[in-house]
């Protein structure tokens, strides 16, 4: 009795119901496996859709198959079929687009999706396809700068359009959006 500190002792582990016993690989749902060509052939018959000029049609098929399964290639074909899509819209019908998905039938999961992607579109560089060809160059602010000012097209007008869906999203869907899509495992 002397040898054993019972103060040492973890009574979490003895415990079925503990929070140290949880397995934290069930709080994300399992995905199916997508290989590239599937989200590449998805992503040809959205672009399809795109040029027929059905642009709601085109944005719902492309948030309504997220590849969640999918390795870093297919999720990036996606990605850039997305912004692409989102790029396509015009700012006047943005508002009337997303109230027109909001009030569909599992339109609040749609909009989170979409609210992944515009994330996801912010946080790569000016192209979503090169997103490590830039190279960082710290600034005396703190922050860094990933690619050069003004090089390129594209690199802030793809931002400024994401802003734009992202200002007209979170007046149709609520901050609410914000916070699944934060508190969301599953990645785009």
């Amino acid at each position: 009795m002397a040898t054993m500190n019972w103060r040492t002792i973890n009574i979490d582990l003895l415990d079925p119901e503990s929070p140290a016993n949880f397995a934290i690989s069930s709080l994300s749902p399992a995905a199916p496996p997508v290989s590239a060509s599937e989200v590449q052939s998805l992503s040809s018959q959205i672009k399809q859709l795109l040029r027929g000029g059905d642009s709601e049609g085109a944005l719902r098929g492309a948030l309504e198959n997220p590849p969640y399964g999918g390795d870093a290639a297919a999720k990036e074909v996606h990605l850039a079929t997305v912004v692409e899509i989102l790029q396509s819209i015009k700012q006047s019908e943005m508002s009337p687009m997303l109230s027109r998905i909001y009030d569909s039938e599992g339109g609040v999961e749609v909009l989170d999706v979409l609210m992944k992607y515009l994330y996801k579109g912010m946080a790569h560089s000016s192209k979503p396809s090169s997103a490590s060809t830039g190279s960082m160059s710290p600034q005396p602010t703190g922050f860094s700068q990933i690619h050069s000012r003004g090089g390129g097209e594209g690199g802030g007008q793809a931002m400024s359009v994401l802003l734009s869906w992202h200002e007209k999203l979170v007046e149709i869907a609520g901050p609410g959006s914000i916070v699944r899509v934060m508190s969301d495992r599953r990645t785009v």
